[in-house]
């Protein structure tokens, strides 16, 4: 369990990870974007279309208990996270494009996670708690004020944006590896305990998500470099906002249930997306070579 000074820090890491990334964008971003706003559009769409189907099919194919689906839905209902940005540029996407579609979603988040998460998490109405969809909702916009804030220290200095930015990746790092540690620590008896299925879908909601994603840009004309992006986008949540999210509206007595899943996924999208990084890696070499 998750005590109030650690919630307090753990606060504070996803504010400073939220300032780093509005760091990262500026309102020339969002205008270049609408001027060719298909790959967003598409990419938007693959983020809140693809992804909470796609746990809500895997909480019912692995017959998930009802937190444990709860938060795998939620994950799937987030928004993409700036790792994916770092992993775009590795993977030799479109980075302008992971920018605009991860503000995108982040903005979009505040009005399609509280409406998603009412068609989704409808079906597991018999919890023992209601899914908090308004306080999910106005979390989401406090959140969005670092990256507001962001954004207007990007307008006032470039360098330190880039300190910023770099703050915010290690202050996400920071919220992930806090959590494991506290499990392995305190709740390690929970993570032998866990199933198969909880495991197999940490891993399946990104693999997947990677795969449609691509799918849905390449079969819409995107180009090859956008689609790789585009998959990158779709798969890659941004798991420090979900965690924050469970803290602050899930009871006490359901959050450790409830953060299994997504600190798996955690940890596992790092590896998913390393490995589909390079596959994507080399896919770029071979289309130069082919030109």
């Amino acid at each position: 369990m998750v005590t109030g000074i650690e919630k307090l820090g753990l606060a504070i890491m996803v504010f400073v990870l939220m300032f780093g990334m509005g760091a990262t964008l500026t309102w020339a971003d969002f205008s270049r974007s609408l001027k060719h706003p298909k790959a967003i559009i598409i990419g938007f769409l693959s983020q809140f279309g693809i992804m909470p189907a796609l746990a809500f099919v895997l909480a019912k194919v692995f017959a998930l208990p009802d937190t444990v689906a709860l938060s795998l839905i939620l994950v799937g209902c987030t928004p993409g996270g700036t790792t994916s940005n770092l992993f775009s540029y590795y993977a030799k996407g479109d980075v302008a494009l992971s920018i605009s579609m991860t503000t995108a979603s982040t903005i979009g988040a505040v009005f399609m996670m509280p409406m998603l998460l009412l068609v989704y998490g409808s079906a597991y109405g018999h919890t023992k708690f209601p899914l908090p969809y308004g306080n999910i909702a106005s979390s989401l916009v406090i959140m969005l004020i670092p990256v507001i804030i962001g954004m207007y220290v990007r307008k006032k200095s470039h360098r330190a944006a880039q300190t910023c930015e770099k703050i915010g990746s290690w202050a996400g790092s920071l919220v992930i590896i806090f959590l494991l540690v506290q499990f392995f620590l305190r709740d390690n008896q929970t993570l032998k305990e866990a199933s198969f299925s909880i495991f197999a879908t940490a891993i399946l909601l990104g693999v997947i998500g990677f795969v449609l994603g691509y799918g849905a840009a390449f079969f819409t004309g995107l180009t090859p470099k956008q689609s790789r992006t585009v998959s990158l986008e779709t798969g890659i949540q941004n798991t420090p906002l979900t965690i924050a999210l469970i803290l602050a509206t899930f009871p006490l007595t359901e959050q450790r249930e409830a953060l299994l899943l997504p600190i798996l996924y955690a940890v596992f999208i790092v590896i998913d997306s390393l490995l589909a990084s390079l596959l994507f890696r080399r896919m770029a070499r071979n289309e130069r070579v082919n030109e």
